[in-house]
């Protein structure tokens, strides 16, 4: 799988809670998604706050690109990650350990990088 194909396929499944998303699936997603906001946080600090009336690259300026693609990205980002603890027969409820600061974090990290069930499991 490719970067291209991964982000049809999560896309496709915009807010699609079931069925598995398999590791290649979800980490091009996330490395796509982190390529588009550096990009968007670029534009944002460049262009749109001095239109704005602040500095270039000002820490407090608004960066209203980002929010919006943030805001549209947010169910699609819990959709995959949620097949994606699927594929390592965990529920998606194991999403909220993000809740807890840096360890809950840590531990949600270790899940999403594990190897895949091998066959099917309760999710599919």
């Amino acid at each position: 799988m490719d970067m291209v194909t991964a982000v049809k396929t999560v896309l496709g499944k915009y807010a699609t809670f079931s069925g598995r998303a398999a590791r290649p699936e979800y980490w091009w997603w996330v490395l796509a998604s982190f390529i588009l906001f550096l990009v968007l946080g670029l534009i944002d600090g460049a262009l749109v706050a001095p239109m704005m009336g602040f500095e270039a690259f000002e820490p407090n300026a608004v960066q209203p690109l980002s929010v919006i693609a943030s805001l549209g990205l947010l169910v699609p980002n819990l959709a995959v990650a949620a097949r994606r603890l699927h594929d390592t027969d965990r529920s998606g409820w194991w999403l909220l350990l993000g809740l807890i600061p840096v360890i809950g974090s840590l531990v949600l990290i270790y899940f999403l990088v594990q190897k895949s069930t091998e066959g099917s499991n309760r999710f599919g």
